[in-house]
């Protein structure tokens, strides 16, 4: 089954795009939307048996084989990230954009945070993303150009119980917005996309209370529900591509109106309209499925 992106078939013809942490769930999504556009993928992530089902899926809705390449990397791990980038420029000789998307934490409040389980937190989500883009950045984009999208999450006014991610989303954040501009000489644009509730594969990976409080997510944002894989996808894709050439520096929330909440002081509850069903989703992608939490509730084994 084709993905039923909302933008021009071919629109990434001739494109190389890596795409960080594409096993599963939104770097997935995103690996499928590029490449039915046209694009190139070098999808990369810690596990390759993940990668090739991937690519397998990509190549049986169509692609090329040839077009999607897989590569395996921890991009907490410097010489890895050098490795990961010299592979896909000697097998594609490019890399026209980069999706920086791996990354995780967990939930633990900010008092109990260990100092081992910030350091790591933190060099997976914004030292490890730092690595990616600097060394696409030196050995292509510098003197060729390109788009980075550097994926965050919904930190607007701290993260509660997730403050080691938090801190690490919002150094990504700030690291963007200088990268944008000591990059633009070069023709280079470096964006955001902050996720907020998306129900993806990821919502099975907490543990069991965490997996309680999630359920309870969607009267508490003004859209009502939870977003999904396809609409972070189309984000990341509009600012890869030739429409977004005027933007740099900018960071586009996907996440129901969240944030807007959080103003009200103090803070209200959504009581009304909980079967408020105006905001309908966009779904393009006909591989993805509902989290197992969505469908089958709070599951025992779940762990971070």
């Amino acid at each position: 089954m084709t993905y039923q992106s909302v933008y021009r078939p071919g629109l990434f013809d001739g494109q190389v795009v890596l795409i960080t942490g594409a096993g599963s769930g939104l770097g997935r999504c995103t690996a499928h939307e590029l490449a039915s556009l046209g694009a190139t993928v070098a999808i990369a992530g810690r596990g390759l048996d993940k990668l090739e089902a991937v690519k397998a899926e990509i190549v049986a809705a169509g692609v090329a084989a040839d077009k999607v390449s897989t590569h395996t990397c921890d991009i907490r791990k410097e010489d890895e990230v050098i490795a990961l980038v010299d592979a896909v420029l000697a097998q594609h000789g490019r890399i026209n954009g980069l999706v920086n998307n791996a990354g995780g934490q967990y939930r633990q409040p900010l008092n109990e945070i260990s100092s081992k389980g910030f350091e790591a937190v933190v060099r997976l989500n914004l030292f490890g993303g730092f690595m990616v883009m600097r060394e696409v950045y030196n050995r292509w984009m510098e003197k060729n150009g390109g788009a980075i999208v550097n994926m965050i999450a919904d930190i607007w006014g701290g993260w509660s119980h997730y403050g080691h991610s938090g801190a690490a989303r919002g150094g990504m954040w700030t690291l963007s917005e200088t990268a944008a501009s000591e990059w633009a000489h070069s023709g280079v644009r470096v964006n955001c996309v902050a996720p907020g509730g998306i129900a993806s594969s990821g919502f099975d990976t907490y543990e069991p209370h965490v997996q309680e409080d999630i359920l309870k997510y969607p009267p508490t944002v003004p859209a009502r529900r939870y977003g999904n894989v396809s609409e972070i996808s189309a984000a990341i894709t509009y600012l890869l591509s030739p429409a977004a050439a005027y933007i740099t520096g900018s960071c586009i929330r996907v996440d129901g109106g969240a944030p807007n909440v959080r103003c009200w002081n103090p803070p209200k509850p959504l009581t009304e309209g909980l079967a408020f069903d105006a905001s309908k989703e966009f779904s393009a992608f006909p591989l993805d499925a509902p989290p197992r939490l969505l469908t089958e509730g709070v599951t025992k084994k779940a762990s971070r």
